[in-house]
């Protein structure tokens, strides 16, 4: 997606008047159309969690005005997601909700301290076709999350929850719902072409929602959902008993749900990044995400992380401050405390329209195009990480495709090990070794040489590769030990000073050179003992 530049005004300029009344007027806007789309989206997945609907409201309330306002992105909306609910609803079924409330308190206290050490940094080894599969795939579970707004409603549970029964619309009711959510994406689209002054999504969810209040049509709202009245989040200290046991139960579902949190949160981060032109902020995004969880957990939230299709709907809608953010959190608590009769009429059709639009614009189109231009295992790994997306959750498909890059890049780094050899006047042979010699290259390394063969003087010249990992410096010294047994002198050449102190055994085999590299091997091993000895 291009970015689309301008300079974007922090939270502190807007307070000192930096922006604009047309700049202030679109970010209020774009915040109160955040806040309508985050309503039935917290509802839904508090479902998912299996906790009632007030709980997943508090969590993208206090969540959302915490991260807009430390987060590492301005434009960034954060609140209750189906990626973590899919996460609690074990532990609430199990244990309940106070449990619940501790492994947030936890979670939270897990990501301040991966922003305080710094590990945001390491969203940095995400490669491009991982995040072109996580965009794609996104946007397909945003698609299918809306399809259930096309069941018909059931009766409601205990709680109050209106649930779809599973049976699909058909005939009138499913040609009204499609052509409300046709109308939306029609306004969403036309409206930009005309005038700029009003967000197109809160445009359309207006006028559709006018549309069905004013003609008086039976489609399913907001309310059918469950009703989102409620009071102001109290102070709430978890009810579990302080023990060894309650750490061993929710510690492992701590750590799950800060790992997806972050690892969504970051990549929203870089995502919203390339479409306003900004970068970095990774740690504090990691350190803002945590605070927001603790106090959530305080309150009695489920506890959330950044969600891509709100934080689009945001810089689409001109969102590019805090005060967008700032602006949402705050109306979704104005909707619970006094306007939830009006919300609750909004139809479900015109949020389904705004989050279609949202899956147009988030899916990478382009990708498509260029499925056969790119080398087949970045195809092979965005298509992986899509259908894992879709097949299980965001954070499992990014590890997977991580991982999948790694071995990728180092299978074709193992295979680029080779040498070239010639022998001098003075009938020694030298080996000048070519590519990089780490773990997955030292079998090809040992394979390149013949001291049964070779003459009784062998030189290896190391100017043209480069010793990366412990399993390098073995390899090396398994070469010089077999021509010492075969009675043979073997001279390595241009090694690195860390490669001078590591090699001890090797040691008196290796020439000094004023050109000689300078790089740094990643651990310190000792041939000597066989054991690292900690980093170098």
């Amino acid at each position: 997606m291009a970015a689309l530049g301008g300079h974007t005004p922090s939270f502190s300029q807007a307070l000192q008047g930096g922006l604009s009344p047309s700049r202030l007027r679109i970010e209020l806007l774009a915040g109160l159309t955040v806040a309508l789309a985050l309503v039935p989206e917290a509802v839904a997945f508090a479902f998912v969690a299996g906790v009632h609907p007030l709980v997943g409201l508090y969590a993208a309330f206090i969540v959302g005005l915490i991260t807009a306002l430390i987060g590492g992105r301005p434009g960034m909306i954060s609140g209750a997601t189906g990626a973590l609910a899919v996460v609690m609803v074990s532990l609430v079924a199990q244990h309940g909700v106070e449990y619940l409330f501790a492994a947030v308190v936890l979670m939270g206290a897990i990501q301040i301290g991966a922003g305080v050490f710094r590990l945001g940094k390491f969203i940095r080894l995400v490669p491009h076709p991982v995040m072109l599969g996580f965009v794609n795939g996104l946007a397909i579970v945003i698609f299918l999350a809306q399809l259930s707004q096309f069941q018909v409603p059931g009766s409601a549970d205990a709680a109050g929850h209106g649930m779809a029964n599973g049976e699909w619309l058909s005939g009138a009711p499913l040609a009204m719902m499609l052509a409300l959510v046709a109308l939306t994406m029609a306004v969403i689209w036309l409206l930009p072409r005309m005038t700029s002054a009003i967000p197109a999504p809160l445009a359309g969810i207006a006028i559709t929602g006018l549309v069905v209040i004013v003609f008086g049509l039976d489609v399913p709202r907001v309310g059918d959902m469950a009703s989102i009245e409620g009071g102001l989040p109290a102070f709430h200290i978890p009810m579990v008993p302080l023990t060894l046991e309650t750490l061993q139960i929710v510690l492992p579902y701590a750590l799950i749900l800060a790992a997806i949190g972050l690892i969504e949160s970051l990549l929203t981060l870089n995502l919203v990044g390339e479409i306003t032109g900004e970068r970095g902020g990774a740690s504090q995004e990691c350190v803002a995400q945590g605070v927001a969880n603790t106090v959530t957990g305080f309150f009695g939230g489920m506890g959330g992380c950044a969600m891509i299709g709100q934080s689009m709907i945001n810089v689409k809608s001109g969102g590019r401050t805090r005060i967008a953010g700032i602006t949402a959190a705050l109306c979704l608590l104005l909707f619970i405390v006094v306007a939830s009769p009006l919300i609750e009429q909004i139809p479900l059709a015109a949020l389904v329209g705004v989050m279609f639009m949202v899956v147009i614009g988030t899916f990478a189109w382009n990708s498509l195009m260029i499925l056969r231009k790119i080398p087949l295992t970045d195809a092979l790994v965005m298509l992986l990480v899509t259908v894992t997306t879709v097949l299980t959750d965001l954070a499992i498909a990014v590890v997977v495709g991580v991982i999948v890059s790694a071995l990728a890049y180092a299978w074709n780094n193992a295979k680029r090990i080779h040498a070239r050899s010639y022998l001098t006047p003075e009938g020694a042979k030298v080996y000048q070794v070519q590519g990089p010699l780490f773990f997955g290259s030292t079998d090809g390394f040992t394979e390149l040489f013949t001291p049964e063969d070779d003459p009784s003087r062998v030189v290896v010249d190391f100017a043209e590769s480069r010793v990366v990992d412990q399993s390098a410096l073995t390899a090396i010294e398994a070469v010089a030990a077999r021509y010492e047994a075969a009675g043979k002198s073997i001279q390595l050449r241009h090694l690195s000073r860390d490669c001078h102190q590591l090699l001890s055994r090797a040691g008196q085999l290796i020439v000094d050179s004023d050109d000689d590299p300078d790089y740094g091997i990643a651990v310190n091993y000792s041939v000597r003992t066989g054991q690292l000895s900690g980093a170098h």
